[in-house]
């Protein structure tokens, strides 16, 4: 039921209001089996189905005598944040983040900021399945109340930007419900211009993922206008893709090596860490290693990279999709604080000077629709293993092989049948050499 990001898929098929009431039924009466407070924050992206879905959750949490705190609609680190502000148990976000308008599905969250983590998922899904749930007769119902817990946010943002001067930005709220950013910024000095800022769940203006393709209105109003830096978000704002001043979009991997540089040079542990998925690009490791940084591979999904981030020598955690953690401040991805910690390096330095700085070797990705892609995956893994030193193969998530001067991965799609590969070098011939070798591994 649950994938590495909560529930997900089309709306009416695998995700109805009867999940949602089951779903909320589920965490109500794991907070009473925990012992945790029995209150939840629930908000909404921009979606018309969330709505609804947002009721049917919220029925389900009352009946195990949890109180409801309703954000209405907010972002998604908005809620996760708020988790903690309001002293509740869990929170939970009706949102299906970049994925199109016929989606949406339900995240949840612990007081950390952290997603719920493999027990906590398969505690809920274990009751879902059993209809398993602990309901309370009629005067143990829980209350549902309005909770204003977005000023809060902004206020926080504010707090803990540093100066970012008088800087022109666009920022593309893409109709989802990342507001607050273009409130923080506005609130930190900066000139603001919005784009796609009418929420709605359809999404008119652009597709929701913050890609540089569906992001080419930001790109050309932005190079074509006085704007230092332009900003994007995906549907429940907890992704952030960016573009410089003149125009261009910038590379995942090249904000990644930006951010955590950053959060290194700010930190105060000895041998400073970064979390990173295992589809990152070399060049973020290279570009870190000139600074003393080491990287650590987890599995794909800012669900893991915010569990390799709660050891506390791990500084930052993201990845090359717009996921950004700082977990001194939250082990929620939250796009609107990774806005404002951008805004304030553009404001030190030009962000096309910065990205010049980080290397960029080239890379290769493709999709190989398979029948069974967990055999594939097995297959693939024993083949390796024949060729291969087993110093330089993890299997981690998927296959990746280490070479001298590159890698390549093979993974299984965490939500279609799928083999995904990647393939990267530090000179074109070997990354297309190194690309041909997975794709044929896959292929046989």
């Amino acid at each position: 039921m649950f994938g590495t990001s909560g529930v997900r898929g089309p709306v009416g098929e695998k995700v109805t209001a009867a999940l949602a009431l089951a779903v909320g039924r589920a965490v109500g009466t794991e907070l009473r089996a925990r012992d945790d407070p029995r209150r939840v924050v629930v908000g909404r992206d921009t979606r018309e189905s969330g709505e609804l879905l947002v009721d049917a959750l919220a029925a389900g949490l009352r009946e195990t005598g949890a109180d409801v705190h309703d954000a209405g609609v907010a972002s998604t680190p908005t809620v996760a944040r708020a988790v903690r502000w309001e002293s509740a148990g869990a929170g939970a976000v009706v949102t299906a983040s970049h994925n199109p308008a016929p989606d949406n599905g339900i995240k949840l969250w612990q007081p950390s900021g952290q997603a719920f983590d493999a027990d906590r998922r398969a505690a809920v899904e274990q009751r879902v399945e059993a209809n398993d749930y602990a309901l309370e007769s009629w005067d143990g119902l829980g209350e549902r109340t309005d909770a204003s817990v977005a000023d809060n946010h902004v206020t926080r943002l504010v707090d803990r930007t540093p100066d970012v001067g008088d800087l022109s930005v666009v920022v593309d709220i893409g109709n989802g419900a990342g507001t607050v950013t273009a409130t923080a910024l506005t609130e930190l000095g900066c000139e603001v211009e919005t784009l796609n800022a009418q929420p709605d769940g359809s999404f008119p203006g652009r597709p929701s993922e913050p890609t540089a393709d569906n992001c080419a209105s930001l790109s050309a109003l932005v190079g074509n206008s006085p704007a230092d830096i332009g900003v994007a978000h995906d549907g429940d704002a907890d992704r952030l893709r960016a573009v410089a001043a003149d125009g261009t979009f910038l590379s995942g991997d090249a904000m990644l090596a930006l951010f955590a540089a950053e959060a290194a040079e700010q930190a105060t542990v000895d041998e400073p860490r970064v979390a990173v998925p295992v589809d990152t690009s070399l060049a973020v490791e290279d570009y870190l290693a000139e600074r003393g940084v080491t990287v650590e591979r987890t599995r794909v999904g800012d669900v893991h990279v915010a569990a390799a981030a709660t050891d506390p020598a791990v500084v930052f955690g993201g990845e090359p999709s717009g996921t950004w953690i700082w977990p001194d401040e939250t082990l929620c991805p939250d796009g609107a604080y990774a806005a404002c910690q951008l805004v304030a390096l553009a404001a030190e330095q030009p962000l096309t000077e910065r990205v010049a700085a980080v290397p960029a070797y080239p890379i290769r990705r493709d999709s190989v629709a398979v029948e069974d892609k967990s055999a594939v995956i097995t297959r693939i893994r024993e083949r390796v293993a024949e060729t291969y030193d087993e110093t330089d193969v993890s299997t981690l998530d998927g296959v990746r092989v280490e070479t001298e001067d590159g890698w390549f991965l093979v993974r299984a799609s965490g939500t279609q049948p799928l083999a995904r590969i990647t393939a990267e070098a530090r000179s074109e011939r070997r990354a297309e050499e190194l690309f041909d070798t997975a794709r044929q591994l896959v292929r046989e």
